[in-house]
C-alpha cells in the first residue's frame, strides 16, 4: 500500500501535531523476534506511510477463520445499512455498551466513516455482543487505511482471528468481564501499592478495574494508543496488560498523598490517562510496562479460564441493563457489617484480607467454617470442618494478640492423598501475612522473583526467545485441568519454592524451606512462625507463641443457584 498522504478522514493539522511523520519509509524483516524489537523501539512510530504498510501486512497475517469480510462485502452492503442516514447521526451498533467513538485526528468525514463502519461490522457479525473498544481500533485503523472499505477489513480480520493463541479483542460480556478480573488480579500481585490506594479511595475497587480497557480504547491520545497497538499486534492481548499496569503505577507514583480532584477515583484516573503527556512519554510508558515481569501467557489464560467460570457458576454472562457493571458483589460490599462476626478480625480487617484475594473470590461472602471457641482446640475438627472447601482462609490471635494468618488455595482433603506421609500441596495463589501490629502480605516468592525459575519455565524472560511452553493454551477452553499458579508449571531450583500447606495428625505448615511461616501443632495450642523460602517471609508474629483463637473461613457465592 502506498500513501501519497494522509487520506482524506484525517485533520492533516491535527496529525502533523500529533505525530510528526520524520522516520524511515521501509522496512524489512524476517524473523518475529527482531519484529517485536523494532515495535517496542518505535521503529515506524514516526512514519505514517510505514505504520500504515505494518498494519497491512501484520493484520494480512492474522489467521482468521475461512468466511472472514473483506473490502468488497463492505462496498456491497454500506449503502443498504447506511441509506440516506447523514454519517454523523447514524447510530452506534448496542455491542460498543454506548462507548463514545475517539476522534484522535480523524476530521468529521473520518469520525462519520467510523460510525458507518461499526454498523457494517455490526451487520456481518452478529455473534459479537459486547465490545466496547472496537470504536477505538476503528478509528486508529481508519487513520492508516486508504478507504473506509479497507478499515473494515482490517477490522474484520482482527475480529475473526482463530488462533487460539492469539486472543485480540473481547466480543463478548463473559471474556470482557474476565478480562477485567484478571487486571484485577494483576494490579493485587504487581501494583500492591496502588491497589492499596484503590481499596482505600473506592467503595467499589472492581469498578476501577472494570474501566481498564478504556484507559487504552478510549481515553489514551492518538501518539500513545498507536505505540501500544503497534506492539499489541505483534505480541498480543498480554501487552494490553503491560500498559494497564504502568499506567496505575505512574497513577499512583504522581497522586500518592495528594487529593484526588474529583471524589471519584475512577474519573481521575480517566482524567490522568487523558493528560497523560503531562507525565510520562509514550517511550517511558512503554519502558515501565515492559518492566514488569508478568506470570506466561499460558499461566494467564488460565487465570482467564479460572475467572470465566466463576462468572459462568454465578450466571454472569451477559450486561443487565437494569445495573452498572454487572450484579457481582464488589470487595467492600462482600464483608457485611450486620452478619460478619469474628473473634479475631474486625469488619475493616476482613475487608483488607478480601481485598487481597484472587477477584473470582471477592465475588463471594466469608462463610465461618472453623472456630476454636465454638469447635474447640483440635485439629482433627479443623481439618473436617473445612475439607470440601477450596480456598479457605486461616486466622490466628495469640495470646500476645498478635493477628496472622494465610490464604491456603487448595482443599485441605488433598492431604490425605500422600498415605499418612506429612506432605506438601497448593499453589502459587497461596499466601502468608500478618495484621496485628502492622499489616503485611508475603506472596509466592516467585511471583516477585521470576529469576528464580530456570529459562524454560513458563514465567521465561519476555525479552528472550519465547519457550513453546509460554505461547501454547489449551485448544479447548473448557480444558482447566491445570490450575492457575500450579508449581509444575514452573521449572524450580528446587522443592522448598513450593512448599505451600501441608497438614497431619500432628500439625499443620504453612510455607517450608529453611524454616516455616506458620507451623500449629495437634492441639492449637502452640505455634512458631520464621522465614521461609516459599514465601520469603518475615516472622508473622512472636517466633513461639501461645494460640488464643483460631479460625478457618470458607467462601460462600452470596446468590447460591
Amino acid at each position: 500500500m502506498d500513501f501519497p498522504g494522509y487520506n482524506c478522514f484525517v485533520d492533516k493539522d491535527k496529525m502533523d501535531a500529533a505525530i510528526q511523520d520524520m522516520g524511515p519509509k521501509e522496512l524489512n524483516w524476517t524473523e518475529l523476534q527482531e519484529l517485536k524489537q523494532l515495535a517496542r523501539e518505535g521503529f515506524w512510530a514516526q512514519s505514517h506511510t510505514l505504520r500504515g504498510k505494518v498494519y497491512q501486512r501484520l493484520i494480512r497475517d492474522i489467521p482468521c477463520r475461512t468466511v472472514t469480510p473483506d473490502a468488497s462485502v463492505y462496498s456491497d452492503i454500506v449503502g443498504k445499512i447506511v441509506g440516506k442516514h447523514s454519517s454523523s447521526s447514524l447510530p452506534l451498533p448496542e455491542f460498543v455498551d454506548n462507548t463514545q467513538v475517539p476522534s484522535y485526528c480523524l476530521n468529521a468525514r473520518g469520525e462519520g466513516a467510523v460510525r458507518k463502519i461499526l454498523l457494517c461490522i455490526a451487520n456481518q457479525f452478529p455473534d459479537i455482543s459486547f465490545c466496547p473498544a472496537l470504536p477505538a481500533v476503528v478509528a486508529l485503523l481508519l487513520h492508516y487505511s486508504i478507504d473506509e472499505a479497507e478499515c473494515f477489513e482490517k477490522a474484520c480480520r482482527i475480529l475473526a482471528c482463530n488462533d487460539p493463541s492469539k486472543k485480540l479483542i473481547d466480543q463478548s460480556f463473559l471474556a470482557f468481564e474476565s478480562s477485567c478480573m484478571t487486571f484485577g488480579d494483576l494490579v493485587n500481585k504487581y501494583c500492591q501499592a496502588a491497589h492499596k490506594l484503590m481499596v482505600a479511595v473506592s467503595e467499589d475497587v472492581l469498578q476501577v478495574y472494570s474501566d481498564w480497557q478504556r484507559w487504552l480504547f478510549g481515553e489514551l491520545p492518538l501518539n500513545y494508543f498507536a505505540r501500544v497497538f503497534d506492539v499489541f499486534l505483534v505480541e498480543g492481548y498480554k501487552v494490553l496488560y503491560r500498559v494497564a499496569l504502568a499506567i496505575l503505577k505512574f497513577f499512583h507514583k504522581v497522586r500518592a498523598g495528594q487529593p484526588l480532584e474529583s471524589d471519584n477515583v475512577k474519573q481521575d484516573i480517566r482524567m490522568f490517562v487523558k493528560d497523560i503527556a503531562k507525565t510520562v512519554s509514550p517511550e517511558k510508558l512503554l519502558e515501565k510496562a515492559f518492566a514488569i515481569r508478568l506470570f506466561s501467557r499460558k499461566e494467564i489464560h488460565l487465570l482467564q479460564m479460572a475467572n470465566e467460570k466463576a462468572l459462568k457458576q454465578k450466571g454472569i454472562t451477559v450486561k443487565q441493563k437494569s445495573v452498572s457493571l454487572s450484579e457481582r458483589q464488589f470487595v467492600h460490599l462482600a464483608v457485611h457489617a450486620e452478619n460478619f462476626h469474628s473473634e479475631i478480625v474486625s469488619v475493616k480487617e476482613m475487608r483488607d484480607i478480601w481485598s487481597w484475594v484472587p477477584e473470582r473470590f471477592a465475588l463471594c461472602q466469608p462463610l465461618l467454617l472453623f472456630s476454636s471457641l465454638q469447635h474447640g482446640y483440635s485439629l482433627t475438627r479443623f481439618f473436617f470442618q473445612c475439607e470440601g472447601h477450596e480456598p479457605t482462609l486461616l486466622l490466628i490471635k495469640t495470646t500476645q494478640k498478635e493477628v496472622c494468618g494465610a490464604y491456603l488455595s487448595t482443599d485441605w482433603s488433598e492431604r490425605n492423598k500422600f498415605g499418612g506421609k506429612l506432605s506438601f500441596f497448593g499453589t502459587g495463589e497461596c499466601f502468608v501475612f500478618r495484621l496485628q501490629p502492622e499489616v503485611q502480605r508475603y506472596e509466592w516468592v516467585v511471583i516477585k522473583h521470576p529469576e528464580l525459575t530456570k529459562p524454560t519455565s513458563f514465567m521465561s524472560s519476555e525479552t528472550s526467545t519465547p519457550s513453546p511452553l509460554s505461547h501454547s493454551v489449551p485448544s479447548d477452553p473448557a480444558d482447566r485441568l491445570s490450575p492457575f499458579l500450579a508449581a509444575r508449571h514452573f521449572n524450580l531450583p528446587s522443592k522448598t519454592e513450593s512448599m505451600f500447606m501441608a497438614g497431619g495428625n500432628d500439625c499443620l505448615i504453612i510455607g517450608g524451606g529453611g524454616g516455616q511461616a506458620l507451623y500449629i501443632d495437634g492441639d492449637l495450642n502452640r505455634g512458631r512462625t520464621g522465614h521461609c523460602d516459599t514465601f520469603n517471609n518475615q516472622p508473622l508474629c512472636s517466633e513461639n507463641f501461645l494460640i488464643a483463637a483460631v479460625e478457618a473461613w470458607g467462601f460462600q457465592d452470596p446468590d447460591p443457584q
